[in-house]
């Protein structure tokens, strides 16, 4: 970049960590933390970063929030696109939202825990202090909303936009389950009550009156919100005493020391906002590529462009030809 603008090479971003703590994890060079990536990464590779996890520590998304930074601008000026994500839940403390038009990232980042409603976000900063003070770990549940993401977005067999979204939010460390729009809840449905009905805005646009699909139909986004949830495991390393073995097959304990969070929730929220908006920028870059070389009537028998002026999208996209 140059003076805050992008001169058409690659863009490059390096931070480094200067506030590390190595001995804390001297216990680990031949003991394996319960449920973390320790053992499998021996497994695999016969060596592992001890300090700090290395790849398996989530210090490794600080790249993916930054890219996604990125993605956001680019989507933004596409579209107006507005990513917005939130603590929804923390172990069983719930927060639910009403109305994903009114959420605000100064509602977000008005506490801590990054939970839009004090009140609760109250309850969820005490029961994470009280877990903390026991030296153990809770987990949760972090939701975000994308507005203004245009209709046609996707793929309709293997590369349906919501695999694309799930398969980038589940790569994130500790999370542990994905759900777009009703998710898991929508089973408890009949097809009636599930169902979005469509009708036509005052501005000609056909939407839907409910939002159970997440803002995705057939694989490929329909204009509405696109809504997502990420589950997120406790932290696996914990200041108490557990059973585990050596990397010689021994068996022993361990107890962590140092630094470790005793929820990701509130740090996973900008992580889970950058994976949507990554995906959602590589959507539009294939959308662009595959169908908006020629309109679509265009290919469909018009003797030429120009005959074929403004071509409307159902969903309320209009392409201008020059």
């Amino acid at each position: 970049t140059d003076d805050g603008v992008t001169t058409g090479s690659p863009i490059s971003m390096l931070v480094r960590n200067k506030d590390q703590r190595s001995k804390d994890y001297e216990d680990m060079v031949t003991k394996y933390r319960p449920s973390h990536a320790d053992a499998t990464y021996d497994a695999k590779y016969g060596v592992r970063a001890v300090a700090g996890g290395g790849r398996s520590s989530a210090r490794e998304t600080i790249g993916r929030v930054a890219a996604g930074a990125i993605a956001k601008k680019l989507l933004s000026y596409y579209s107006g696109v507005e990513i917005i994500g939130f603590v929804q839940r923390v172990q069983d403390i719930e927060y639910e939202i009403e109305d994903h038009d009114a959420l605000t990232e100064d509602m977000v980042e008005a506490n801590i825990v990054r939970c839009p409603d004090a009140a609760i976000a109250e309850k969820m900063i005490q029961r994470i202090d009280d877990i903390r003070r026991s030296g153990n770990s809770i987990g949760g549940v972090v939701e975000v909303v994308a507005r203004n993401v245009p209709s046609g977005w996707g793929a309709p067999v293997f590369d349906k936009l919501e695999a694309e979204l799930a398969k980038a939010c589940m790569s994130l460390p500790a999370s542990k389950g994905f759900e777009i729009g009703s998710g898991f809840r929508g089973t408890l449905l009949s097809g009636y009550d599930h169902n979005d009905e469509f009708y036509v805005d005052e501005n000609g646009r056909t939407r839907t009156r409910t939002n159970r699909s997440g803002g995705v139909q057939g694989g490929i986004s329909n204009g509405e919100n696109i809504v997502v949830r990420v589950a997120f495991k406790p932290t696996s390393t914990i200041g108490r005493e557990q059973n585990t073995v050596t990397r010689e097959g021994e068996n022993t304990t361990i107890r962590a020391k140092g630094r470790h969070d005793p929820c990701v929730l509130p740090r996973a929220v900008p992580m889970v906002e950058s994976m949507v908006a990554l995906t959602l920028a590589d959507a539009l870059l294939q959308h662009h590529a595959q169908c908006e070389l020629f309109p679509r009537d265009f290919l469909f028998g018009q003797q030429n462009a120009a005959e074929v002026g403004v071509v409307p999208n159902r969903l309320g996209k209009r392409l201008d030809l020059p």
